[in-house]
């Protein structure tokens, strides 16, 4: 099957320096997604058009759905369960206290309703502090891989495998768990070359392919299961950071960027960069789930 997309579209002129965590919600009609350094969650109503833009104390990497108005945000040494609507906290799991120049990355379901996420050195040292957690639907914490400069993704092909990133080794891997969270294998999936820019946010679709944003890239490349280049989408930005299928019937692709980093020339050069953008395509996401408790 040939990809087909459409050219990209701004959809929010949202200026992220760090965009990040998007995330669709069917029952909302709405994309999410965060300004890491802002520390702000963007959310627009599809179908309404209406938009919010949330205010947190910490940077937040992500967010995941629960149910309602119940949301899990990634921030820096906490996973906190709130209530967007009156902005209640819930209950709050801390992360790292040990490490409080880290923060949490990226995070995403998997199939079965789990909650998986990434830590990393905040400051972008040149040091491999960062690790991969699950969080169970007992709300317990594993941590299940270490070592990491930057990590990114998770994108999962089915509940026991999924792709996980390191941004900074511009290397995918290609994780097997067991039923106790353990790694049974664990293996290159891709390596960027330079020119690439780096590997960050990732989301597979319904055929199994893999959509990979390239941060310093300015593009979204999909490779197949066997980790062949099948499809490219140049954006009009530089730092492609995070991307989600989601819209009303699950084919279009909503994409976050980053301002960050970049010089006036490169504004110059990408200049939406830090825009929020959608894509139309002929193939459709995997439904996206909630978590579990």
């Amino acid at each position: 099957m040939n990809i087909i997309t459409s050219k990209p579209k701004v959809i929010w002129n949202s200026k992220t320096i760090l965009g990040e965590g998007t995330l669709w919600v069917p029952s909302h009609n709405s994309i999410y997604f965060v300004d890491i350094k802002k520390k702000k969650i963007f959310t627009l109503n599809v179908k309404t058009n209406k938009r919010r833009i949330i205010k947190i104390n910490k940077e937040i990497g992500f967010l995941a759905h629960i149910k309602k108005d119940i949301f899990i945000l990634g921030l820096q040494s906490e996973l906190r369960i709130v209530n967007l609507k009156n902005k209640e906290t819930i209950r709050s799991i801390p992360i790292e206290e040990d490490k409080p120049l880290n923060r949490i990355n990226d995070g995403k379901i998997d199939p079965e309703g789990r909650l998986w996420f990434g830590t990393m050195d905040n400051l972008e040292r040149n040091i491999k502090n960062g690790s991969l957690y699950c969080l169970d639907k007992k709300l317990n914490i594993h941590k299940v891989d270490t070592k990491y400069y930057i990590t990114n993704g998770p994108a999962f092909i089915n509940s026991e495998n999924f792709l996980h990133t390191d941004s900074r080794s511009k290397t995918i891997y290609k994780i097997r768990i067991n039923k106790k969270h353990k790694i049974i294998k664990k293996t290159k999936f891709l390596k960027f070359s330079k020119i690439d820019g780096s590997p960050d946010g990732m989301t597979i679709d319904s055929k199994k392919n893999v959509w990979i944003c390239h941060y310093g890239g300015a593009c979204i490349s999909v490779y197949n299961s066997r980790g062949k280049k099948i499809h490219k989408i140049e954006l009009p930005a530089k730092n492609i950071t995070n991307c989600t299928f989601g819209g009303l019937s699950n084919n279009e692709i909503y994409i976050s960027t980053a301002l960050k980093g970049m010089t006036k020339n490169e504004i110059k050069k990408y200049k939406l960069s830090g825009s929020f953008f959608k894509i139309k395509t002929n193939v459709k996401g995997i439904k996206s789930k909630s978590f579990k408790i």
